[in-house]
């Protein structure tokens, strides 16, 4: 906020007495818009000069930017809902940009169903991955915890989350050529990829309506443990490629169950 100052001046002796010379010239100037005020002490004399601050009698209001909360409030109030079942919160947040949260949220949950499915298989008796099992499982809460931060995202915003049906994974990874380790390690991998696609183009939804807060929020809470997660699965892929599919296999599966320094 700016306001456009006086250009003028007019002086005042505060105790009736004379005015100094250097002074003279100050006070016969005319004051067209808005006079400053100043203090002179004067420690011998015990009087001293004023510059009155005031609005000229010729002018109508004053220059400049002035915000006026109370009148630009107006419009805000005009727009709070009054009906129960409408948000309060929310503003500047599209039903474009509602609904693709409401689809990350079920891509989240679709990959974290198929995650599922496979620790389910790796942990089976009669395969007895348990490295691979425990982390799958851990990719599977992490995507589910994805999706419920996007569904509290979307309330925050004042959306209405809404949740679309999940498709029914696969229950059997055995692959003849790659085996089961291998085969499963490179879905996970297609489908990290796909997810990092899809969040790319949730973020391109809220560019497109010029939601600042949402492309925010998806830069600083997902693209960047996206890419990370598209790399690590990207190594395991090819340790696995190089192991095969017997005792290298069990040995990649030690490595995930107590870690590299542990069969190192």
């Amino acid at each position: 906020m700016s306001l456009k100052a006086a250009t003028s001046f007019s002086l005042l002796n505060t105790r009736g007495g004379s005015l100094d010379h250097k002074f003279s010239s100050a006070s016969s100037l005319s004051s067209n818009n808005l006079a400053v005020s100043l203090s002179i002490p004067r420690s011998k004399t015990g009087f001293g000069f004023l510059v009155c601050a005031s609005k000229g009698a010729d002018s109508k209001s004053l220059t400049g930017v002035v915000f006026k909360p109370f009148e630009e409030v107006k419009k805000e109030l005009d727009l709070v809902p009054t009906l129960p079942h409408v948000s309060l919160a929310r503003q500047k947040f599209t039903d474009e940009c509602e609904a693709a949260i409401n689809q990350q949220i079920n891509v989240e949950y679709n990959v974290s169903y198929v995650y599922h499915a496979m620790f389910a298989y790796f942990d089976r008796d009669n395969v007895a991955l348990k490295g691979l099992a425990s982390f799958f499982k851990e990719s599977s809460i992490e995507e589910r915890g994805h999706a419920e931060k996007l569904m509290e995202y979307q309330n925050k915003r004042g959306g209405k989350v809404k949740l679309h049906s999940i498709l029914m994974p696969l229950s059997e990874f055995d692959h003849s050529e790659k085996g089961d380790a291998l085969y499963a390690m490179e879905l996970a991998l297609s489908m990290e990829k796909l997810t990092n696609e899809k969040l790319l183009n949730l973020h391109s939804v809220a560019d497109r309506n010029n939601d600042v807060q949402l492309t925010d929020f998806v830069e600083t809470e997902f693209l960047t443990e996206q890419v990370e997660s598209i790399k690590k699965i990207s190594e395991y892929v090819a340790q696995l490629r190089r192991v095969g599919k017997g005792h290298g296999a069990w040995h990649f599966d030690q490595m995930l169950l107590h870690g590299e320094a542990a069969v190192a």
